[in-house]
């Protein structure tokens, strides 16, 4: 009679499953990606790659950067000049519009960017986003997932995973920027990158974000499940990063970022010293120019944003997104 129980258990939590599976309107996991739609040479064009990167053994750092920013103007004055100190190999790609457009679009040429760098170094890369490009970089490891195998670590700082209800209370009719509509707690775009699985199995997923971030909110939207979430609070209760720095000069994400990238495995908190929270800027940042890197990196976003062609409503999903194709 036990034995019978548990046979009718199982049947039925095996059927609730494939219930489920059947009746999610989005494609399934595995299914290979679409064939890009932006031109190859567009693509090729938008990526940029250390000599270093070329053949190397070590874990090759691919960086996507946020809204309204290239990748230069995000990461020469902070991330590249640390990792050139250290030698340590990284590209970059940068986005269609300085991703104030179609986030669909975006992934694409992270999509191609990842394939790129794997292709040119000799072992699986990192993949770190900043803000939109933590969540650019998911939906392109979601649709396309011959990509997946080529990733060992995926760091998002301050990634938009789950939407902002800013957006929701900024645009609630729509008429805003696409990537803003797409980027709505109640978007079908959040929705979509979220859907049957957040995280995948052979990546060390690690998000980062603060309790100051003024952008994602409410707190918590960035977490993701099978990922390492960290608080940058819960590791220096005194740090004051906010949506902007923790993705371009402070000291203790970098540290973890660098421990997840540099080991097997997402970033462990615990492998750090204690005098990791005693230093504000990160290695790369020049402390007699920083104020005016983040101003420029902040005004420059807003002008890009403000100068985005207005949507009327959030982009539709491709047809590759939904299960039917």
């Amino acid at each position: 009679m036990r034995l019978l129980l548990v046979l009718v258990t199982a049947l039925l939590a095996l059927s609730t499953s494939v219930a489920s599976a059947s009746t999610d309107p989005y494609a399934p996991v595995n299914r290979p990606g679409p064939r890009l739609s932006v031109p190859i040479a567009q693509l090729e064009a938008a990526v940029k790659c250390t000599p270093s990167a070329y053949g190397s053994r070590r874990e090759v750092a691919l960086f996507v950067p946020g809204t309204g920013v290239e990748p230069d103007e995000a990461f020469s004055w902070n991330w590249f000049r640390a990792l050139d100190a250290i030698g340590h190999p990284y590209c970059s790609v940068a986005l269609p519009a300085s991703s104030v457009g179609d986030v669909q679009v975006s992934a694409e040429y992270v999509v191609h960017a990842i394939r790129h760098t794997r292709a040119i170094s000799r072992g699986k890369i990192a993949v770190i986003g900043h803000s939109q490009g933590g969540v650019s970089s998911r939906f392109a490891l979601r649709f396309w997932p011959d990509t997946r195998a080529m990733v060992a670590d995926h760091v998002g700082l301050a990634a938009v995973n789950h939407g902002s209800d800013q957006n929701d209370a900024l645009y609630p009719n729509g008429n805003g920027p696409a990537f803003a509509l797409q980027l709505k707690r109640s978007a079908k775009f959040v929705e979509a990158v979220n859907s049957r699985q957040e995280t995948f199995p052979g990546i060390a997923y690690t998000s980062l974000s603060t309790v100051h971030d003024q952008f994602v909110t409410p707190a918590g939207t960035t977490d993701l499940r099978g990922a390492t979430n960290i608080s940058l609070q819960d590791v220096c209760p005194e740090n004051k990063s906010d949506h902007i720095t923790i993705g371009t000069s402070d000291n203790l994400a970098f540290a973890l970022t660098m421990n997840a990238i540099t080991r097997r495995g997402p970033a462990t908190p615990a492998d750090l010293p204690a005098s990791v929270c005693g230093q504000d800027l990160m290695p790369g940042a020049d402390p007699t120019t920083v104020t005016a890197d983040l101003t420029a990196f902040l005004e420059t976003a807003m002008d890009r944003i403000a100068a985005a062609p207005v949507s009327v409503a959030e982009p539709a999903l491709k047809p590759h997104v939904f299960a039917r194709g």
